[in-house]
């Protein structure tokens, strides 16, 4: 199977982040992965490969060395933008509505007359006490009906859509209520009376495809930042090993500010590089180096004037390596010159993004977790377009350049002595 079609697998079977997180987990269980647990003891054997979750959305992978100089780490996110489903699930007057609240910043009217679904997990009461299970309503399971152009001329000269009143999905007549639960319950195999909360997301059903002349972009839900978390797997698992122990880690909750038990701005990071390492941190640390790798932006086909007119990277123009003088992102002169001459090492394409400078630049959990763990870090991404949008677009032929350099990256050591670095 092509590369891009092992992602789009990929993307489809990833709803949610806990459905991301559970596929990551199957793909490390497959090739000899042990898994950890925060509340247990550790111990490592030597060349032992492991890893440790954290909320059900956020894991960290290695593979241990005891004479490792320091990490070589990865990191993406595992959220996008959607609607979370209410503890009350559903509003119920002429029609039954699910009742949802906005997770991130994504773009209202995308979401519009799309056919969409329910995922996440249920929390279960059980003889001893409560269980996690996950979930997927498999089937076009709502809509959110656009209001017809006749009932609101405006709709094409700005409209502002109302969360609480625009973007309720509909789900059955008045008739219907307490379906919600019930279908829940029949697409995870529990009783419904053993339900007794839940983390669900609305997500868009329209499975992702390429697209093009020759078939060059592909159009998905979620490519951000399920691409960089795909690809960045990929290369973890087949990278060679080198004198540095090789790390990869999915973060939750980035799209809302990285603040949680589970996201780059907790003790998720540092918690486990400590216990890796042991007293041997710090100075491990100083031989590290990490790529923050999240999604950029494309010049846009249409509105070319919104991008810097230097610095606009292209779908399938490969890797962007992002930069912004107010630290949204990580990068400096020496993080751009290691990771730029591992691409060149390995064959794979760079591209620079600027956001223009009369406007205001994303951010990523690059310079968050630096806070948190300070390593030499370069903000790195795959170019796209419509980002977070309910459907986006990428270059086809992006990925493996990803793969690529990640792998040429995992299979490096860093050292460095005074104002010397080698790799």
């Amino acid at each position: 199977m092509q590369l891009e079609n092992q992602l789009l697998n990929f993307i489809n079977k990833s709803p949610s982040p806990y459905h991301a997180v559970a596929e990551v987990k199957a793909a490390l269980a497959e090739n000899g992965y042990t898994e950890l647990f925060e509340n247990e003891v550790w111990s490592f054997t030597e060349g032992g490969k492991y890893f440790v979750t954290r909320g059900g959305t956020s894991i960290i992978a290695f593979r241990y060395k005891s004479s490792a100089v320091g990490f070589m780490i990865c990191a993406s996110h595992s959220d996008s933008p959607s609607f979370k489903l209410k503890v009350t699930p559903e509003a119920v007057g002429a029609y039954s509505r699910l009742e949802v609240e906005k997770y991130g910043g994504m773009i209202y009217y995308s979401w519009f007359d799309r056919p969409l679904s329910l995922a996440g997990r249920l929390v279960l009461r059980t003889e001893e006490g409560i269980e996690t299970k996950l979930v997927n309503i498999d089937r076009d399971f709502a809509v959110i009906p656009s209001v017809a152009i006749h009932m609101n001329r405006a709709v094409n000269d700005g409209y502002k859509f109302n969360p609480a009143q625009d973007l309720l999905p509909l789900v059955g007549s008045a008739d219907t209520k307490g379906s919600v639960m019930r279908e829940l319950a029949n697409a995870a195999g529990v009783c419904e009376a053993d339900i007794i909360s839940h983390d669900l997301y609305l997500y868009n059903r329209e499975e992702g495809r390429t697209f093009g002349v020759n078939n060059e972009y592909i159009l998905s839900p979620r490519i951000d930042n399920l691409e960089c978390v795909f690809t960045s797997m990929k290369a973890f698992l087949s990278a060679e090993e080198s004198e540095s122990i090789p790390l990869l880690a999915v973060f939750d909750n980035e799209e809302v500010g990285s603040e949680t038990k589970q996201g780059a701005a907790s003790s998720f990071f540092y918690d486990t590089l400590s216990r890796i390492a042991g007293d041997s941190l710090l100075p491990k640390l100083k031989n590290s180096f990490m790529v923050s790798a999240d999604n950029a932006h494309a010049k846009h086909p249409n509105h070319p004037e919104l991008a810097d007119a230097d610095n606009a990277p292209l779908l399938n123009g490969g890797i962007v390596i992002k930069w912004n003088s107010n630290q949204r992102y990580a990068t400096d002169g020496v993080s751009s010159a290691v990771f730029r001459s591992i691409c060149e090492r390995s064959g794979a394409k760079t591209q620079t993004f600027y956001t223009r400078a009369d406007m205001m630049s994303g951010s990523t959990l690059g310079s968050i977790s630096n806070t948190k763990v300070s390593i030499s870090t370069v903000d790195i991404g795959l170019p796209q377009l419509a980002m977070h949008s309910a459907s986006e677009v990428a270059g086809a032929h992006d990925a493996a350049e990803m793969v690529k350099a990640l792998t040429e990256f995992y299979g490096t050591s860093v050292s460095i002595s005074g104002d010397k670095i080698k790799f």
